[in-house]
């Protein structure tokens, strides 16, 4: 008879397979239909391994984007020419949203962890009370702040916009966190003759590193995925970021599945890459300050 134990590891083990088969199937399917021809795409069965595999959509982003692309091309969107410069737009927004949201929330999330002042906690909540609204409650406010800016069209109304959407939070991550180190070490840190900025840099930082990291995966990530803010503040493949350019794809005269998927298997590599280079950071990270003492 089989023990109790046993059968509830088996249980994890299925259910965990099955969540896993859910979550990767789409991306699994992502990569083998950018890998095929659109013929294979569309037979019934579909094909999930690609029979032969081809780079011909990955070719063709790269042509579109330096104007090298044939006359003769079928099936590539007209818009396919921004692609590359989409991507360069939003890596410069998601970087420097990261930067710049570091700049402010680190200092802010230790003042108000290891500084007592009247009203700390009533802006703690004020801070979180931001996030509740929902964002399309925010961009007709947004929209009259960037345009008296004289910003629309550009991608530092982006910019803006996406640190009033991640700071918040990012100091509500690093304010756990730095609660849960001990006020000794800046008591010690005050003694030794560091001042403010000196302790928050040279004992806390480094410390501090897996909520950073943490914090940068989120700013990062809601940075680059970010579609609707980017679709009301930008009009032109100038500041028009990959979620714009890529959406553009699929209300073409001429649409390409197996352009769209490898469009889309382009604008999940820098994430992935992110999520690779610090994985062993994300899950300390975000765990950092949920338990104290």
């Amino acid at each position: 008879m089989l023990s109790a134990p046993f059968v509830r590891r088996v249980a994890l083990f299925a259910a965990a397979a099955l969540m896993l088969v859910y979550v990767l199937a789409p991306v699994a399917w992502l990569v083998s239909s950018s890998l095929q021809q659109e013929a294979d795409i569309t037979s019934i069965p579909p094909h999930w391994i690609p029979h032969p595999a081809t780079l011909a959509s990955f070719r063709a982003i790269v042509q579109a984007g330096t104007g090298t692309l044939p006359a003769d091309a079928s099936f590539v969107p007209s818009s396919a020419q921004y692609l590359l410069p989409a991507l360069r737009n939003s890596l410069v927004v998601a970087c420097a949203v990261v930067v710049l949201n570091l700049v402010v929330s680190v200092p802010a999330a230790y003042a108000m962890a290891k500084i007592r002042y009247v009203g700390r906690d009533l802006s703690v909540y004020f801070m979180l009370a931001t996030r509740v609204i929902p964002d399309i409650a925010l961009i007709v406010p947004f929209f009259l702040f960037v345009r008296k800016l004289g910003l629309l069209d550009n991608v530092g109304a982006l910019i803006i916009t996406y640190l009033a959407l991640t700071v918040p939070f990012s100091v509500f991550m690093l304010l756990s966190y730095f609660e849960g180190l001990p006020d000794e070490l800046d008591k010690a840190a005050r003694v030794d003759g560091c001042s403010r900025i000196q302790a928050l840099i040279k004992v806390f930082l480094p410390l501090a590193l897996p909520s950073l990291v943490a914090v940068i995966l989120f700013t990062f990530l809601t940075s680059w995925n970010e579609f609707l803010f980017a679709l009301m503040f930008t009009q032109t493949a100038a500041s028009q970021t990959v979620p714009i350019i890529v959406a553009s794809f699929t209300s073409d005269f001429t649409t390409s599945f197996s352009f769209i998927n490898a469009a889309g298997v382009v604008a999940i590599i820098p994430p992935v890459i992110i999520a690779v280079v610090f994985e062993r950071y994300i899950v300390s990270g975000l765990t950092a300050g949920a338990v104290k003492g």
